[in-house]
């Protein structure tokens, strides 16, 4: 069963992938892209690693990637839209981000409420974004304030307008809103506007900004722009399906508005290394020997000057075959980090073309390397979190490297039955050492998944059995002591199946107010799991539990001594 299951999760290693357009009949998933519309007389997008192939891990990776649509002031020709391109200085942006850019002409002589939108959403639909920045000078600003923010601003991660006419709310207008930046002699009057529309929004976003500027040239508005407003957040949606699946213009309600993360201004630095192995394929030694890959987040003023021992340490677990920067930059986990001040580590731990795989064994050993070059790291204080297959791993070290960890937690993945297949652990292995070590060993636990996943599916009153969130906790239960709930019942708990102390529902702010339903099984009075249900959602990170899972783990450490578990309230 385990390699029926598991195999699959290659196909959602890639969010953002596939191209929209027509598939190409015997040649499996490859995608022709649709023509772009006469008027899109630009579409340049900067090169692009790719998953397990990629190539280059500096800057950024494609997650999030923005995408900036342009609509000038009137037509113009592609020499001229270069020319718009490089007077807004993109370029640099592109390239470090990976972005794309889009300048779009009206469709006819002059812009048309219908006729312009229609195009928008087509181009919306093609570039399947879940970054998407509006730019308008002039006529274009005027067609970006009037239709698109009204249309459509619960879709875009930012907007910039120079020297357009401001909408005109229709009374009742609602909105979940649009940061926005607005510069130009219009800009105090266009700004009301965009604080009116996003004034709507409820639950509270602090992420609905609303900056006016007195700059006019292009190049400095966008320079202003970007630093202020687009490149603190970005949107998408994982609501009721998995949002690298793809998704209409509509189809699935507002858009989540996330922090972009900027580990710069959080505070923290970011430490790229890569390691040759000791001894490559039997016993390979020199410079072909295969590299391990991991990147470290420090927050500046501990790398250097705090006390031994002080600093706890989080491992991120990307999912199958993503980038090994994806759960750093949207798990959430970077945001708690800034707040909390703690150490992060991502590891390539699966492994890819460039980078040889860790398996659990390697990922306790940079463990132990990382404690040995800083000193400051608490070793009673190490904590793992993956996404998927991550989660899954993650799931397995909680359990096999038990002193190692003193709190671990996964995100949409638990564990497949069987015995497993290649990197993704099986239950049946895990849950003979859990039966081992049980009573003896204790490691707390925190599973959050998304109720409509397709892809690792939650239990449901009718699929509960052998599911791979039940089986994880089911481990985790043996592994603690305690009673292993095996039979589900509904009927005491719609969600959970089962009787949760400390039963809350947490309203987030996110798309249209995502609700995260929590509660935990206890061991006598010592909380060890903790099971976080996002509500119709699908298989990927919500960034929100990152503080919740964070929330649960800075209660727990592990004594260096004698490996035991302790909870402190």
């Amino acid at each position: 069963m385990a390699i029926a299951v598991a195999l699959p999760l290659v196909a959602f290693a890639q969010p953002g992938g596939r191209e929209v357009g027509q598939n190409v009949p015997g040649a499996g998933r490859r995608f022709i892209p649709d023509p772009d519309p006469e008027n899109v007389v630009l579409n340049r997008r900067a090169a692009m690693p790719f998953g397990a192939g990629a190539t280059n891990f500096d800057g950024r990776s494609f997650n999030n990637a923005p995408t900036f649509f342009v609509y000038p002031d009137t037509k113009l020709d592609q020499a001229g839209a270069d020319a718009l391109v490089n007077e807004l200085g993109l370029q640099p942006i592109l390239e470090n981000n990976f972005g794309s850019v889009v300048v779009i002409n009206p469709v006819g002589a002059k812009y048309d409420a219908s006729a312009d939108f229609d195009c928008f959403v087509k181009m919306f639909n093609k570039s399947r974004s879940g970054n998407l920045k509006v730019i308008g000078f002039g006529e274009g600003a005027t067609f970006v304030n009037q239709v698109i923010a009204l249309q459509a601003a619960d879709h875009i991660a930012g907007i910039v307008t120079v020297g357009g006419k401001p909408a005109k709310l229709p009374k009742g207008f609602t909105s979940y809103g649009v940061p926005a930046f607005v510069a130009g002699k219009t800009a105090a009057k266009v700004a009301k506007e965009y604080e009116t529309l996003n004034a709507a929004c409820a639950p509270a976003e602090p992420l609905l900004q609303v900056v006016t500027s007195a700059a006019s040239e292009p190049g400095s508005v966008f320079a202003e722009a970007w630093e202020k407003v687009l490149s603190r957040n970005f949107r998408y949606n994982n609501y009721k399906h998995t949002h690298y699946e793809g998704a209409s213009f509509g189809q699935y309600g507002p858009y989540e508005l996330e922090p972009y993360t900027d580990w710069e201004r959080l505070g923290i630095e970011r430490i790229k290394v890569e390691q040759p192995m000791a001894f490559g394929p039997q016993g390979q030694q020199g410079p072909d020997v295969p590299r391990q890959l991991w990147y470290e987040y420090w927050p500046k003023e501990l790398k250097e000057g705090a006390a031994p021992r002080s600093v706890p340490m989080v491992v991120l677990l990307h999912g199958n075959a993503n980038d090994p920067r994806t759960q750093a930059e949207t798990s959430g986990f970077l945001q708690v980090a800034g707040e909390e001040r703690f150490f992060v580590v991502e590891m390539e731990w699966q492994g890819s073309r460039s980078f040889q795989a860790m398996g659990q064994d390697g990922v306790e050993t940079v463990v132990y390397q990382l404690l040995s070059k800083y000193p400051q790291l608490d070793p009673a204080r190490v904590y793992a979190e993956g996404l998927s297959a991550g989660s899954m791993t993650a799931t397995a070290l909680g359990i096999k490297k038990s002193h190692v960890f003193a709190a671990v937690g996964g995100h949409s993945g638990g564990l497949f039955g069987g015995m497993g297949a290649g990197p993704f652990p099986g239950f049946e292995a895990i849950w003979n050492e859990a039966t081992q070590k049980r009573g003896a060993v204790e490691t707390a636990y925190c599973s959050v998944f998304g109720t409509m996943d397709t892809t690792v599916p939650y239990m449901t009153p009718e699929n509960w059995r052998g599911n791979s969130y039940l089986n994880a906790w089911n481990a985790y239960e043996q592994m603690n002591g305690m009673t292993v709930v095996r039979d589900m019942d509904f009927s005491v708990d719609p969600v959970f199946g089962q009787v949760l102390r400390d039963r809350e529902s947490l309203k987030t702010a996110k798309g249209a107010g995502i609700v995260m339903e929590t509660g935990q099984l206890y061991k006598g009075e010592t909380p060890l799991i903790r099971l976080v249900a996002v509500m119709d959602y699908g298989h990927w990170n919500f960034m929100p539990t990152a503080r919740v899972m964070w929330d649960f783990f800075k209660h727990y450490s592990r004594d260096p001594e004698t490996k035991k578990l302790v909870y402190s309230k």
